[in-house]
């Protein structure tokens, strides 16, 4: 297999005398879709946390394309190419979908904009703006406000302003939490749409979507990895089924 994206070995963050997370190694490689599962408080969007940047590490390394990023934030970690989602909904309720979209592009302009600027005047922002809600079927309500965007239609919003800063891997938490059964299975759709072309890993307590969408699962728990293998692996794991999946 290639180099991965991006891989973390031995990361723990601890809170006090509180593991979060402990000696967890993970690989994310281009074209697979890698979801991560277990228990609450099992660790998982500490870990999420770790990889992006918005927590240090208490010990272990991050290495993105080979190179160690382990002491650089959330800001310079999104400009190298590594994007995130979070558990709750985060977008601008009041911007619409395109503004929103833009927004996350222009984040990744070289340099800083003048405060009087026309905004509409950058087109490769507004283009990459464009492309990212394509990508993610929103092509149809660039124009709405965020706010009148349906809770599946809102996730998705959130995974376009991500696509918009032209990520290579895509550390996504829970994209379906609070999803009826079809936004789910739109979410489900976007997702496979976008592994080919991206390193992802997956937080999720759907099983039945990471069961499909699951190139390779880790199942953690108490903060450390319990087990790594293919969906067929775990599925039929006895170690997995008492901690996590249930007997059965």
């Amino acid at each position: 297999m290639a180099e991965p994206l991006l891989a973390a070995g031995g990361l723990s963050r601890h809170f006090g005398g509180l593991a979060a997370v402990s000696d967890v190694s993970i690989e994310l490689h281009r074209g697979i879709l890698h979801a991560v599962l277990g228990p609450n408080g099992a660790g998982k969007s500490t870990l999420i946390n770790l990889l992006s940047g918005m927590l240090p590490p208490s010990a272990g390394r991050i290495h993105f394309k080979g190179e160690d990023i382990s002491r650089l934030g959330p800001d310079r970690r999104a400009r190298l190419g590594i994007g995130r989602s979070f558990q709750t909904t985060n977008v601008f309720p009041g911007f619409t979908a395109f503004e929103n979209c833009r927004l996350a592009a222009q984040s990744r302009a070289p340099h800083a904009w003048r405060i009087l600027s026309d905004a509409l005047r950058y087109q490769a922002v507004v283009a990459r703006a464009s492309r990212a809600l394509e990508q993610a079927g929103l092509q149809g309500r660039s124009e709405l406000v965020a706010s009148a965007l349906s809770h599946g239609e809102q996730r998705q919003l959130e995974i376009a302003m991500v696509l918009a800063t032209d990520p290579e891997v895509l550390l996504l938490d829970e994209p379906l939490a609070g999803m009826g059964g079809e936004e789910s299975l739109a979410m489900v759709a976007l997702l496979k749409k976008l592994t080919p072309g991206h390193a992802i890993m997956l937080v999720e307590h759907d099983m039945d979507a990471i069961f499909e969408l699951a190139d390779v699962m880790t199942v953690m728990v108490d903060g450390r990895v319990l087990e790594t293998g293919s969906p067929d692996t775990i599925r039929s794991s006895p170690t997995v089924a008492e901690a996590y999946l249930g007997h059965g």
